[in-house]
C-alpha cells in the first residue's frame, strides 16, 4: 500500500461522521459499515435544521425532513455531504441538486458501495475546497491591485507623479515602515478621503 492510499485510509479512521436518519435496518446497515470502516459516529434525528457541527462527513436523509430545514449547501459547511436517497422523483432530484452534495447513495443500502462512496466523496469534497482556496486568493489579489491602482492615480494627480514613480514612492515607503504596499496604498486613500471630507481636496477641473 503507497503512501497516499495509507493516509487516505488513516483519514477515513479519524473522521467524525454524522448520520442523519431516522431508526431502521437501512440506518443499521450505515451504521455497521461505518463502524467497521473505524469512523466516530453520532446519530441525529429528527432532521435538525442546522448543519451539524463538529463533524467531517454528514450522511444525511433526501426526503420531506429536508425540504423542512431550508438551506442545506455543502457552501455553507467544510463537511463533506453524502445524500441518502430511497428515490429519484424530480422533486428528490432538485433537492439533492440544491445541497450540491459530494456523493450520494440509495436505497436498499447495502455495505458494499458505502466506502469507496466515502472515499469519492472526501476526495471531491477537498478538491472543491482547495479551488474555492485558489479562487478567494485570485479574489484578495485583484482587490488589492485595483487598491493600489487607486492610491497610484491619487499621487499621479496630487503630485504630478508618473505612474511608475508613484509606484516606486509607495513601494520605499513600505520598505521603510516595513508594511506591504498595499497597507501604503491604504494610508494615501484614507489621506485623500478625509481630506476631501474637510473640503480640502483638489478640485478636478471640468
Amino acid at each position: 500500500m503507497n503512501t497516499s492510499v495509507r493516509r487516505l485510509f488513516d483519514d477515513l479512521r479519524t473522521l467524525r461522521v454524522a448520520v442523519i436518519h431516522p431508526p431502521g435496518e437501512d440506518r443499521d446497515i450505515l451504521e455497521r459499515q461505518l463502524h467497521r470502516i473505524g469512523c466516530q459516529i453520532r446519530i441525529v434525528w429528527p432532521f435538525p435544521s442546522q448543519l451539524p457541527v463538529d463533524a467531517d462527513v454528514i450522511f444525511f436523509l433526501v426526503g420531506p425532513e429536508l425540504r423542512n430545514a431550508g438551506n442545506w449547501c455543502a457552501a455553507d459547511t467544510e463537511a463533506t455531504l453524502i445524500a441518502l436517497s430511497d428515490y429519484e422523483n424530480p422533486t428528490a432530484l432538485k433537492m439533492l441538486l440544491d445541497t450540491q452534495a459530494h456523493g450520494v447513495i440509495t436505497k436498499p443500502y447495502r455495505s458494499t458501495g458505502i466506502l469507496s462512496t466515502l472515499v469519492l466523496a472526501r476526495a471531491s469534497s477537498g478538491y472543491q475546497q482547495r479551488l474555492d482556496s485558489k479562487v478567494r486568493k485570485l479574489e484578495e489579489a485583484i482587490k488589492a491591485r485595483r487598491h493600489i491602482e487607486k492610491a497610484v492615480r491619487i499621487l499621479m494627480d496630487a503630485h504630478h507623479l508618473s505612474e511608475g514613480d508613484a509606484y516606486e514612492h509607495m513601494r520605499s515607503r513600505a520598505t521603510s515602515l516595513r508594511v506591504t504596499v498595499g497597507e501604503v496604498a491604504t494610508m494615501v486613500i484614507d489621506a485623500h478621503e478625509a481630506m476631501e471630507k474637510l473640503g480640502l481636496g483638489k478640485v478636478s477641473k471640468p
